[in-house]
């Protein structure tokens, strides 16, 4: 049997005494295939597998509402978002570049308008997630002459663009044409399309593991404005971000039928360059703040960005908004926040619980011109407090002296977010944005490569280890629990002892995760020198049996793809191996056998012993080096506002 890309992977139910099924599936990171068997029973094989590329099978189609009428017509690039937005501070997807293609980690931006990677031929660019793009090696890259469209240097008689972002990083370069490509996943073919091939980054772009920027913003050099322009998408795109615990999401270039129940508000295209919203009100606890009216309407006005983390509103929008929040309060204790160079303002007491926060901190309520509302979760206005469990801080802060109102990542967390640029409207949509992934996954049909210059296609050989994320399509079956996860890493940390920070790297595999600090175990920690082979296991959370599909598939996925990303002070890392298994559904009696078989035996001899014997059982208290685990302080990353 032929393998996949990267792993093939079999179920085999076995049965335990032949009465309970059970599932074990375990991989080994370094073989092709390694399957547990247990028992002599026929084994039922259940595939967990990575689409290959010429598969004609359907997966997961969309609900019909999210399928526009003019979807046939038009084909919609449809993308995977990646990490965690207050990690990293942003989210990405995944761009080829060039013939052949040539993969980019890039962070989705809703206020940028260029896209642009770190060049061969930088001068001064960071250590990113992926090499650097290589003009050399793809065969259809043209620089951009210079033009009157266009900023030229003139001894180089070249476009050029330079980019300055309100924290202070910079971003310059040549302009050049070349192919995109958008992963298999995507209906969208290969697209010619001008992007920036950095020769100069500094300050957080210099500093960020991601690859660069893809400009979704409005202008000539947007990637959407010129896909529009070619025609080959409609005048919209889609972002979903995942929540507090998940992570990860969907992008979508092109339309989408609105679902029913999505809010709209009116978008001005010509107001400024940023995407805009016409807010009207803020309600907390379904009680408006006493505001002055056009408060909302400022400068810019309320803008959308995606690309900054968190939200800034005016000062005396902010000072009404805590002051509502901080009166529904009743059982929470306020707390420093976890980073003393920022006067945050965290509260303690509301559990770690994603879906009962909502029993501790109220509804928020934007309202917009016509009366429409749109509501938001505290997860939506929240961040964990990284250095004390069950703590949560404010995610919306004071915007200075600038009277705008800048609503970043944050703010949509499970939120399907439309922006309908052809009818001048942004829509909202709460949702599981984790799973929407999914379902807006129709085909595992491959995308087209791009042609050389000569018109002939060209098929790319890619390494399993460098095949990218978003061409894999991991399928569970739906009837499928999955119990715990298992696996192993090897890691060369700059600690020589990384015992007393086992604590710290519980709470950043929990973050990379998307899970809770609670749900993962620390199994076994083997150290000599700075090299440290380390089991973990991951368990549902709270009072549940099993781990979601959904979720499981995030931390498959990324645990399988190596998408974990670590401080350097925890040095590299290598997956050695890893497993799922069932929830443990065997009767007591299963689970406890051979306690109850000892029971029996000592029953037996008590009845038969004449002289009564007396057993004195002696039970000595076994310790071992359990780390509890907490959430940890993790460097926030608090970006500017525009």
């Amino acid at each position: 049997m032929a393998s996949t890309p990267i792993q093939l992977i079999i179920f085999f139910y076995f049965f335990f005494f032949q009465l309970d099924a059970a599932i074990v599936l375990d991989v080994s990171a370094n073989s092709t295939t390694t399957v547990l068997l247990g028992g002599a029973t026929p084994a039922l094989i259940l595939p967990l597998f990575l689409s290959p590329s010429n598969s004609s099978k359907q997966l997961s189609n969309p609900p019909r509402h999210l399928l526009g009428s003019n979807a046939s017509a038009r084909p919609n690039a449809r993308m995977r978002l990646y990490d965690d937005l207050l990690l990293n501070g942003y989210y990405t997807t995944r761009l080829w570049i060039g013939t052949p293609p040539q993969r980019f980690a890039l962070i989705v931006d809703t206020g940028s308008t260029v896209t642009y990677v770190p060049c061969s031929t930088c001068e001064q660019c960071g250590n990113h997630q992926d090499p650097k793009f290589q003009p050399e090696l793809s065969s259809t890259y043209q620089p951009l002459k210079c033009n009157p469209d266009c900023n030229c240097d003139d001894e180089r008689e070249q476009c050029i663009y330079d980019r300055r972002y309100a924290e202070m990083s910079t971003s310059s370069g040549v302009l050049a044409e070349d192919f995109i490509s958008f992963g298999n996943q995507s209906e969208l073919e290969p697209q010619r399309a001008v992007f920036g091939c950095e020769n100069v980054e500094t300050g957080d772009l210099y500093s960020q593991h991601a690859d660069g920027i893809m400009g979704l913003g409005s202008g000539d050099l947007s990637i959407v404005d010129q896909l529009v322009e070619k025609g080959v998408i409609s005048d919209s795109f889609s972002l979903c971000y995942g929540g507090m615990n998940i992570g990860g999401g969907a992008m979508v270039l092109g339309s989408l039928s609105p679902p029913s129940g999505m809010v709209f508000t009116y978008s001005d295209p010509v107001r400024s360059q940023y995407y805009n919203i016409d807010l009207r009100e803020i309600h907390v606890a379904g009680k408006r703040l006493p505001l002055e009216p056009g408060v909302f309407d400022r400068k810019h006005g309320t803008i959308l960005d995606s690309g900054t983390t968190y939200a800034y509103l005016p000062e005396a929008v902010f000072k009404a908004f805590k002051d509502a929040i901080m009166k529904e309060l009743h059982s929470l204790k306020q707390i420093r926040g976890p980073d003393p160079n920022y006067n945050d303002i965290c509260f303690s007491g509301a559990g770690s619980e994603v879906s009962q926060l909502s029993n501790a901190f109220p509804t928020v309520d934007m309202i917009f011109e016509h009366g429409q509302k749109w509501s938001l979760s505290p997860e939506n206005y929240l961040f964990r407090h990284t250095k004390v469990p069950g703590a949560y801080c404010l995610g919306i802060f004071p915007n200075g002296k600038d009277p705008t109102t800048l609503l970043g990542g944050i703010i949509v967390r499970n939120t399907l977010v439309m922006y309908d640029r052809e009818n001048s409207k942004v829509g909202f949509w709460k949702t599981n944005c984790s799973e929407l992934w999914e379902r807006l996954h129709i085909t595992s049909a491959a995308a087209p490569l791009p042609s050389d210059s000569n018109g002939t296609n060209i098929t790319v050989e890619i390494p399993p280890t460098l095949a990218p994320s978003d061409q894999l399509h991991y399928v569970l079956p739906d009837e499928l629990q999955i119990g715990q996860i298992t696996f192993e890493m090897s890691l060369k940390a700059n600690y020589s002892h990384l015992k007393i920070h086992a604590t710290e790297l519980i709470g950043f595999i929990a973050q990379q995760l998307g899970v809770n600090s609670s749900q993962v175990h620390l199994l076994k920690l083997a150290s000599k020198g700075n090299d440290s082979l380390i089991g973990w296991t991951i368990v549902p959370s709270g009072s549940a049996d099993h781990i979601s599909n959904a979720t499981a598939l995030s931390i498959i996925s990324r645990v399988a793809e190596h998408h974990i990303q670590l401080p350097d002070t925890f040095g590299s890392y290598r997956l050695v191996h890893w497993k799922i298994e069932p929830p443990a559904n065997r009767t007591w009696w299963q689970q406890h056998y051979l306690f109850a078989g000892l029971v029996v035996i000592i029953v037996l001899i008590l009845g038969l012993s004449a002289s009564g014997l007396l057993f004195i059982w002696r039970c000595r208290e076994q310790t071992f080096s359990a780390y509890r685990p907490v959430n940890t302080a993790v460097p926030e990353q608090e970006l500017q506002p525009l």
